[in-house]
C-alpha cells in the first residue's frame, strides 16, 4: 500500500516539466539583434516570459551556437562560437502581446520576415531541425586564426624557432602545411596549430 501512496509524489516532482499545450501550435521565430547581445537578449526574453506570465505562449529562446576549437598563445580551448551572429531563435504563439512584449525587449531590433508592420514568418520546423543538429554536431571544428601565404614562427618540434609561410590550412584536423626554407628550398612540414605562432 505504502509504495502505491508514494508513486503519485514522484509523479507530481516530473509534472512541471511537461509540455505545455499550447507549445503544439507555437512556431518559430528569428529575431535580429545588436551584434554581440544575443546572451543578453536571450537572458532579458527568458526574464520578461517570467514576470509577464508569457509560459503559456513563449516556449523556448535559444542563441545558436556550436563548440569550436580556438588556439589561444599554444593552448586549445572549447569555445561556444555562435553560428549566426546577431540573431536569437523563438518558440512562441505569435499575437499583439507576444510580438510586443518581444519587439519592445531591449536588444532586440525586428523579426525577420515581417515588413510593414505586417507579423514576421515563422521558419520551419525542417529549419529548426537542421540548426538543432548543426549545434549538436560532437566534432568540434577548430577556429582559424592563420591565413595562408601568412608568416609564421615554428614553437615546437624539429623546427623550433623556424620561419615559415602556411601553404594549406586544414581546419577539421587542427593541422597547417608550412614551407620552411631548408637548405635554400622550400620544404612543405605538416604541424598542428598549437606548433606555430604568429609573427
Amino acid at each position: 500500500m505504502t509504495d502505491t501512496q508514494t508513486d503519485p509524489i514522484v509523479e507530481e516532482v516530473t509534472e512541471p516539466k511537461a509540455k505545455h499545450p499550447n507549445e503544439d501550435i507555437a512556431k518559430w521565430y528569428i529575431l535580429h539583434t545588436y551584434a554581440g547581445h544575443e546572451n543578453k537578449v536571450a537572458r532579458s526574453l527568458k526574464q520578461r516570459v517570467e514576470a509577464m506570465h508569457f509560459e503559456d505562449r513563449i516556449f523556448d529562446i535559444i542563441v545558436p551556437t556550436r563548440n569550436t576549437i580556438k588556439v589561444s598563445q599554444g593552448k586549445k580551448e572549447t569555445v561556444k562560437e555562435k553560428i549566426f551572429p546577431g540573431y536569437v531563435l523563438v518558440k512562441m504563439i505569435m499575437d499583439d502581446e507576444t510580438w510586443v512584449m518581444v519587439r519592445s525587449t531591449q536588444g532586440v531590433t525586428s523579426f525577420i520576415g515581417g515588413g510593414n508592420g505586417n507579423k514576421p514568418t515563422p521558419i520551419s520546423e525542417k529549419e529548426v531541425a537542421a540548426i538543432q543538429k548543426f549545434m549538436d554536431q560532437e566534432e568540434p571544428m577548430y577556429k582559424v586564426s592563420f591565413v595562408v601565404g601568412e608568416a609564421v614562427k615554428i614553437t615546437d618540434g624539429p623546427f623550433n624557432d623556424f620561419l615559415g609561410t602556411i601553404d594549406s590550412i586544414d581546419e577539421a584536423r587542427g593541422k597547417l602545411k608550412v614551407l620552411v626554407s631548408i637548405f635554400g628550398r622550400e620544404t612543405p612540414v605538416e604541424l598542428d596549430f598549437l606548433q606555430v605562432k604568429k609573427l
